[in-house]
């Protein structure tokens, strides 16, 4: 196993994980993922196991203090000197998920959030989840303004 940043060859098989990964209402389309990855490549961390992509975790970073709709769809929106890594998408592979990959991918990203000097992770998830990044050290602040794909979501931090 190895986790990586992102290459634009991993396009395909990215946008592929998202849209099983997230209902078609919030799962980020091709498109969108494209913008990503060629404004924020290195904010995409990759968990490969023999080769393959099991799981990523993406998003942009902010000077703002929590996640907007609007974030989802406008990559140019990403401030690479900003305080704050955003998290738009925790994806496992559905026949990988229960096996402490997405745990890891988490781990490497707050670490490398800690080194490049970020006050910390903000993230929006819905209820079910919030047990989740709790162990991480992340606090709930309650129901999130995102209506993003029509779903309740919570907005969750970690303060470094």
């Amino acid at each position: 196993m190895k986790i990586r940043t992102a290459m634009a060859g991993d396009l395909k098989e990215l946008a592929r994980i998202e849209a099983r990964c997230f209902p078609e209402a919030e799962a980020a389309s091709a498109e969108e993922m494209r913008r990503r990855l060629e404004v924020y490549p290195d904010h995409f961390w990759i968990l490969e196991k023999k080769g393959k992509i099991v799981t990523f975790i993406n998003g942009m970073v902010t000077n703002e203090r929590t996640i907007r709709d609007e974030m989802f769809c406008r990559a140019e929106l990403h401030e690479e000197g900003g305080e704050w890594q955003a998290i738009f998408g925790v994806n496992t592979l559905p026949e990988y998920q229960g096996q402490g990959y997405a745990s890891l991918v988490m781990r490497q990203v707050i670490a490398d959030a800690k080194v490049q000097g970020r006050k910390g992770c903000l993230l929006t998830c819905k209820e079910e989840l919030l047990p989740f990044y709790e162990r991480f050290g992340y606090r709930n602040e309650g129901v999130s303004q995102s209506v993003h794909g029509g779903a309740v979501w919570y907005d969750m931090s970690l303060i470094f």
